[in-house]
């Protein structure tokens, strides 16, 4: 198994023990007497959190700590992370407890986000801060793009469909309020309309950006997200 994750991850480990620890669940540790990656998870999601804010800072020269926390929340989060993780077939070399493999934990987003997060940490630990900075970027460039481009936020205005539309109620539209700034930099403020009433508004560099911010913050305010 170890082999044919290394193949998958294009990185073969000096200390194997690392690669094990990473892909061991509590579940599986707590059965065998192993140790779980819970500490490497924790590593992992701090360096995670480094090399997703230095890429970032780096590359939107022009975009302000707010914008940037979001998009970095966005790409470590566990949905990201689970999709991302896809890529390496990361959740069928996960360890598993039985009964956390009889009741799906291999396909929850959880359990294999916080597996990603490990594997990060043991190939950093193994391989050094350089090369795991070329691995993550690599692995995730699409995402990063995908978020940066204002799709990843899709969700929200989904969820904000499924909360008010029942019937002919609750007919979401949104509405562009201003458009400022130069050609390759522009601003665009949306509102969002429930049954034609103003709910919020959103900011964003593109119009569906703007978009998902405002519905975001209608589910928000009605405790839906936080």
């Amino acid at each position: 198994m170890m082999k044919d994750i290394e193949k998958e991850i294009g990185y073969t480990f000096k200390n194997k023990k690392l690669l094990e620890t990473a892909l061991t669940h509590s579940s599986y540790a707590n059965e065998y007497k192993k140790e779980s990656n819970e500490r490497l998870e924790f590593l992992g999601d701090s360096v995670l959190s480094i090399i997703m804010s230095d890429y970032l800072f780096k590359k939107l020269e022009n975009i302000n700590e707010g914008w940037l926390s979001k998009y970095r929340a966005t790409l470590v989060c566990e949905q990201s992370l689970n999709e991302v993780s896809k890529k390496i077939k990361l959740s069928t070399f996960i360890r598993l407890g039985r009964g956390e493999e009889m009741t799906g934990g291999r396909e929850r987003a959880s359990i294999v986000s916080d597996a990603f997060e490990a594997l990060i940490a043991a190939i950093y630990i193994d391989a050094g801060i350089e090369f795991v900075r070329g691995w993550v970027i690599n692995l995730m460039l699409d995402a990063i793009e995908t978020v940066i481009s204002g799709h990843g936020y899709a969700d929200y205005k989904t969820m904000l469909q499924e909360v008010f539309q029942t019937g002919t109620s609750g007919k979401v539209t949104y509405r562009t309020v201003s458009e400022t700034g130069l050609d390759h930099n522009k601003t665009f403020e949306v509102e969002v309309l429930v049954d034609d009433i103003p709910k919020a508004r959103g900011i964003g560099h593109n119009k569906k950006e703007a978009e998902q911010n405002a519905a975001h913050t209608v589910l928000k305010n009605i405790g839906k997200v936080s």
